[in-house]
């Protein structure tokens, strides 16, 4: 922490950005006796319903544009996440000797509690929410937070005291980490994404890797060992300062990973070791769909080990647990066609991921925001495996340009007109699949209001 924050009584605090996560910032700083001012490129009738959340707050507010004088004017500057870190008036006034932040690094400076950070291009909010349910079955308290959850600054204004807070980290939030420091770090996968936001591949890798920018003896790492790209960013001699525990479904790969710790899938079977001896569970009665999903119980397996999770718990909640909304979620069948929402694959990998949980026979329904993501590595798995692929949004465009020779594919204009020719073109045991690999933000809100309403259409269906 730099200790000028440790008291913020009375201190000018600048807060870009004021959605969700500055929203609640700036809620903290007031509490804390700071004095708030936000600023936000978007106009006063954009920022209405965020403002009038905000109440009479006394909070001063610079709306429509970044004014240089404001920034010079205070004590600490704090980015909320979906702020871009290299805007012209953050360099400039880092020139000056103003001292900027991000949200995520901020509320750790204030966090005492041990803490599990879980990174990667896919899985973050079902690791972090199947590691909350194997503490908590195992009488452990926890609080989830971060990237897809509520702002961490929440629970420092709560009050709440648990004893481990698990993390959902974005790229974005990893741009200003400076001081943090987790107990572990869980990195499920990397592969390409926010193209829109970083100039290449390296750049967003490059953010990702300042999770380990401070790990030491104390830190457990738990890598995803059949990503290629995660075993190369462990050999950065930050990672292997601390220990490192290694999950895959490769069965040739389990020697290895038993001889050093981690966890290995073997058929029906999960092996773990964490400590002397060699633990089994059973996911022969696993309700998750998704082949990928064993890997994400494996990963919170051996953080929730690492805190004292108990084995029979565990295994009570891989028994029981389903897919969170949006994530490969079973909507209904009609007619013998079964529909699903997918609707958080939001990039190549996840769109990946879902159609390897099917065998054939798959009507797709992709595109979104155009973000300028390579759909090529689609090709191969959309020409096994989708039977017609239906294009709609922004990407659509790009995507056909892709993938169009590959499957019958239709480019349609409207959402709701996209939902109805896939149900036209299914026959009997077909599945229905939204898995946009683009985020919603040209139609749609956010992931969920996606999801949603492909929900709301399907149900109208007879």
């Amino acid at each position: 922490m730099w200790k000028e924050f440790s008291e913020l009584k009375d201190k000018r605090i600048l807060v870009v950005g004021l959605g969700k996560t500055g929203s609640a910032l700036a809620r903290f700083l007031v509490k804390q006796g700071a004095q708030v001012t936000i600023t936000d490129h978007k106009s006063k009738p954009e920022l209405s319903a965020q403002l009038e959340q905000m109440g009479d707050l006394p909070i001063k507010y610079e709306l429509g544009s970044h004014s240089p004088k404001t920034f010079l004017q205070q004590d600490l500057v704090i980015l909320s996440p979906g702020v871009p870190s290299n805007l012209k008036i953050f360099d400039y006034a880092r020139s000056q000797g103003v001292k900027i932040t991000g949200e995520f690094e901020f509320t750790t400076w204030f966090i005492k509690e041990p803490v599990i950070a879980i990174t990667g291009t896919n899985g973050k909010t079902t690791v972090s929410r199947l590691l909350e349910a194997f503490l908590k079955e195992s009488g452990i308290t926890s609080w989830v937070g971060g990237a897809a959850e509520r702002p961490l600054t929440d629970y420092l204004a709560s009050g709440e005291k648990v004893q481990v807070v698990i993390a959902e980290v974005s790229s974005f939030m990893l741009e200003h980490v400076d001081t943090f420091n987790p107990g572990n770090v869980i990195f499920t996968n990397l592969a390409e994404n926010h193209l829109d936001r970083y100039r290449s591949m390296e750049e967003y890798v490059n953010a990702k890797r300042r999770i380990f920018k401070n790990t030491n003896l104390a830190t457990t790492s738990i890598l995803n060992a059949d990503d290629n790209a995660v075993v190369e960013l462990a050999r950065d001699p930050a990672v292997q300062r601390g220990k490192i525990f290694y999950f895959s479904r490769k069965p040739l790969l389990e020697p290895q990973i038993m001889n050093i710790g981690g966890a290995v899938n073997i058929g029906d079977e999960i092996r773990v070791r964490t400590g002397p001896d060699i633990e089994y569970y059973s996911i022969k009665g696993m309700r998750m769909r998704g082949k990928h999903n064993i890997e994400n119980i494996m990963a919170a397996i051996l953080a929730a080990r690492e805190h004292g999770g108990k084995h029979e718990a565990i295994q009570r909640v891989i028994d029981s647990y389903k897919n969170l909304p949006h994530r490969i979620e079973y909507v209904r069948k009609v007619g013998g066609v079964q529909f699903f929402n997918d609707s958080k694959a939001t990039n190549v990998h996840a769109v990946l991921r879902a159609l390897d949980t099917f065998d054939e026979n798959v009507i797709l329904i992709m595109g979104g925001k155009e973000t300028n993501l390579n759909y090529e590595p689609l090709r191969t798995i959309v020409k096994r495996k989708v039977k017609t692929l239906i294009l709609v949004g922004e990407a659509k465009e790009r995507i056909n340009r892709d993938l169009g020779d590959f499957s019958e594919t239709f480019l349609i204009g409207t959402f709701e007109e996209a939902v109805l020719i896939a149900y036209q073109k299914s026959r009997i045991g077909d599945v229905i699949l939204l898995s946009p690999g683009c985020s919603s933000f040209d139609m749609f809100d956010s992931y969920e209001e996606r999801g949603d309403y492909f929900k709301e259409l399907v149900g109208k269906f007879h």
